[in-house]
């Protein structure tokens, strides 16, 4: 429980035609749709009073009328093929014409058709209509975008705020549209048992698919086919985003990849992250480092490989093997846990102002008490927490190759208080399921062995490895305490009924500006771990832990 402290163009002079109220738009023989936006008198909203040396910038909240023409103004030259005129009348003009430029002589889009809804505030909302072609293959394209107008700051001028996505939501700023061979062939994705693994059946895998594909798409036998995709720019690949298909014009003929999930649960697994909102897990086999599910409840972003949150006490099985390993405490040791410590000017605090006045240490980490771990800082180095993280762990060291896109973990140095809020999992220290199932892996195996999704074997590559492993003792005390969490502290509830060799860590990591923490929890049974992350959604043992406990009942 942590501590509590985002073409040339050619200008057209003929005005266009007003039928019945709306802007009819023709443009040379392209026969656009009539653009549902009625003529707007604004020009006086948007002239700011002069004198004869001096404009004054107009300021305070943008007037309906104002946010309806800077609107109409952009979309009007963007249905209309005018870029540079689109461009303009947005506060990013270089930004918005190598967009559009680049939408109009790569995206292949004919009779794109614009139109607007009610606006909210300053917010546009509006939809596209279009049709995707190359040579005699096209389709239908329809979305909804939405864009918003804010003033210039040199003279208050409402102009569309420029950015990537209101040309399309699914760009990132730096990606475009491009319509053609996809460059990358599609895969047939296979669970460990040849089984066919799809996003219509699993729907947490789409990310995941994508980035298989990206990864192996070249090298596994397929024929790319035709289609209109997001292209990723460098500031999303470095991410971790895959390009993604929007419009499939051919299909291309699949490579196939095998995985290591495992059918069973990864069924399971989606089905238990959709009883809570913004939910991930992540499901390994300890002994090889196998991936065997993954699951997240918002289908968009890969938290469980790719987020970066503060995972509160579940770090504590970290900071417990490195201060096992310093011989600064045993399990069985007494160790108070006092309600408050401070350090460097800071006052840490347990969950709920506990304490533990006489107790051991096992009992404090079974309780997840704050300042029984926070009460070891002034006997450790900065670097300490960082370098058991790597050295032990493997974890924070930018190398792991699990073959798509993931996210191996932070643990950076720290001092003062700082370093006193990473022995908790709070301050800098950032990790994600697929982090903290491999930490709970690595108690339980003894050793660290880099999680994967796809066998080194397929593509020769060579996995992430520890510097050191653990002493035997060192992993006996470890299992130890997370038994007597399982059996008797902030795990007990969620893994009531487990049998065998199993043990549990909860965790409830503070975020800022959030009434309540994201939930963390991380357990083993046999050779089998899972972690999972509810964001926002209270103490682990509450939310995360549930999901956690019925896939290794489910794996067993």
């Amino acid at each position: 429980m942590g501590n509590r402290r985002h073409v040339a163009e050619r200008r057209k002079t003929t005005r266009p035609a007003v039928v019945g109220g709306m802007i009819a738009l023709v443009v040379g023989g392209a026969g656009f749709a009539v653009y549902a936006l009625t003529g707007g008198g604004a020009a006086a909203d948007e002239r700011a009073s002069a004198s004869a040396d001096h404009k004054a910038v107009k300021t305070g909240p943008l007037s309906a009328a104002e946010v309806h023409t800077a609107a109409t103004r952009f979309l009007t030259a963007w249905q209309q093929g005018r870029v540079s005129e689109a461009a303009a009348a947005t506060d990013d003009a270089s930004a918005a014409a190598t967009l559009l430029n680049g939408v109009a002589k790569d995206a292949h889009l004919k009779g794109v058709t614009l139109t607007p809804s009610t606006a909210t505030g300053a917010k546009v909302p509006f939809s596209v209509k279009a049709t995707v072609s190359d040579g005699k293959l096209s389709k239908p394209l329809a979305y909804g975008s939405s864009l918003t107008v804010v003033r210039r700051a040199s003279d208050g001028s409402p102009l569309v705020d420029w950015h990537s996505s209101v040309v399309q939501p699914d760009l990132q700023d730096g990606d475009t549209l491009v319509t053609g061979a996809s460059g990358t062939p599609p895969v047939k994705a296979l669970d460990r048992d040849g089984g066919e693994l799809t996003a219509a059946k699993y729907p947490s895998l789409g990310p995941v698919l994508d980035g298989l594909r990206e990864k192996y798409g070249k090298t596994a036998g397929g024929r790319a086919g035709i289609e209109l995709r997001v292209v990723r720019g460098k500031a999303s690949q470095k991410a971790g985003l895959s390009d993604k298909t929007l419009v499939t014009l051919s299909e291309g003929t699949p490579g196939t990849v095998k995985t290591t999930l495992d059918p069973g649960l990864e069924a399971v697994a989606e089905q238990q992250v959709n009883k809570q909102a913004k939910a991930s897990v992540v499901v390994v086999r300890p002994s090889t480092g196998e991936i065997l599910a993954l699951a997240n409840s918002g289908h968009g972003f890969n938290v469980a490989f790719q987020g970066s949150l503060a995972p509160g006490s579940t770090m504590k099985i970290v900071t417990s093997t490195m201060l096992f390993e310093k011989n600064l405490i045993t399990p069985d040791a007494s160790h108070p846990c006092p309600k408050t410590y401070k350090l460097a000017g800071w006052t840490f605090h347990n969950d709920d102002n506990s304490e533990i006045k006489k107790g051991t240490f096992e009992q404090s980490f079974g309780a997840s008490c704050n300042n029984a771990f926070i009460d070891f800082a002034p006997k450790l180095s900065d670097d300490d927490l960082t370098k058991e993280a790597q050295q032990v762990y493997g974890l924070g060291m930018d190398n792991w190759a699990i073959g798509v896109p993931s996210f191996d973990g932070s643990v950076p140095v720290q001092s003062g208080a700082q370093m006193g809020a990473s022995l908790i999992g709070q301050g800098a220290v950032r990790m994600n399921p697929l982090n903290m199932a491999s930490v709970a892996a690595t108690v339980e195996a003894g050793s660290f062995h880099q999680p994967y999704l796809v066998a080194p074997s397929v593509d020769n590559r060579t996995l992430a490895k520890a510097a050191r492993t653990m002493s035997a003792k060192t992993q006996a005390q470890l299992k130890q305490v997370m038994r007597f969490t399982a059996d008797y502290g902030t795990a007990a509830k969620a893994m009531a009924g487990m049998s065998g060799d199993y043990g549990a860590k909860t965790g409830s990591a503070e975020v800022d500006g959030q009434k309540k923490p994201n939930g963390w929890f991380t357990a083993y049974r046999g050779d089998l771990v899972a972690a999972g992350v509810v964001q926002a959604g209270g103490h682990g043992g509450d939310t995360a832990g549930p999901i956690v406990a019925t896939l290794l009942k489910a794996g067993g």
